[in-house]
Formats: C-alpha cells, structure tokens, sequence
C-alpha cells in the first residue's frame, strides 16, 4: 500500500523542476532521499545508544543535579545566617514567623521589606535566570537553606536575648 503526502518546496527550485520533470521520477527520487536520511538517524540513534550507558548518563546527571542543589542549599543557608546576624529584631520575628506560613519563601521574597535584598541575591547567583527558564528545585533549596540559615543563627541567640 502507499501512501500520497503533499510537499511544498520554493517557487526557484520549482521553475527548475519545471524545465527537468521528464527528466526524474519524483516519487522514487523522493523515496530515496527519505529512506536514506531515515537509515542514517537511526544509524546515528543506534550508535548512540551503544557507545553510551544511558542508565550511567543519567545517574552521573542525577549526582550533579543533587551537588548542584546542594551547592544553592549551602549558598542560601550561609546567606541567610549572615542575613539574620545584621537584621532588625521586628524583621527576624517577621522572617522566623513566615518560615512556618509563606509558600516555600516566595512570600518572603516578593514582600516590600525584603525585595530589593532578594533580587540583589537572585541576580547575583542566577536565580532569577533560571526561575524564568521553568527551574524551580534549586530556588526551592535556595530558599529553604535561607530559611535554615535564619533559624540556626535564632537558635544560638534566642535564650540570651
């Protein structure tokens, strides 16, 4: 059984084609020059899959993922430590309240007190960049290192103020 399929190619090459119809057997150029394209990707696919181990790929893309957010965990705790050691009293009331009630930080992050601090931050380590290409874990455990960084620095200093 075949199948018919309609193509379109530029108006210069079908003056061309024009003046050379007898000339060819469209049909069988066309399957030809598909078949052949079709043989060398999955030449390439079948290549691919045998030179690499996907399952090692991926487990060695998972272990940089996990580093990668280990790294803005660790990024968002030092900052956030520093942040509390400086902050108003009335602010870390403000930030250790809403650590139980914003929505994953976001909160915190958009209120006017704390704006123009986070979008220093979010600049400054890529943040914004990757939150507007659809990355969301790694703002998520930026955050939530801040967050544990605000709260390690209250708990070394809530009993003596």
């Amino acid at each position: 059984m075949t199948q018919k399929i309609t193509l379109s190619i530029p108006d210069r090459l079908h003056e061309k084609l024009n003046a050379w119809r007898s000339a060819f057997n469209l049909s069988k150029l066309f399957q030809d020059a598909l078949s052949d394209a079709i043989e060398r990707k999955e030449a390439f696919s079948k290549k691919l899959c045998e030179e690499f181990d996907m399952t090692q790929v991926i487990n060695r893309l998972q272990q940089e993922k996990a580093q990668w957010l280990k790294n803005f965990y660790n990024a968002g705790r030092n900052l956030g430590f520093g942040w509390a050691q400086g902050a108003h009293y009335q602010d870390l009331l403000y930030v250790l309240d809403c650590d139980d009630t914003c929505d994953a930080g976001h909160e915190i992050v958009r209120h006017s007190r704390f704006k123009a601090y986070f979008k220093h931050i979010y600049d400054a380590h890529d943040l914004t960049r990757y939150a507007q290409q659809g990355g969301v874990d790694h703002e998520k455990k930026f955050l939530e290192g801040w967050f544990d960084g605000v709260n390690a620095f209250w708990n070394q200093v809530r009993e003596h103020i």
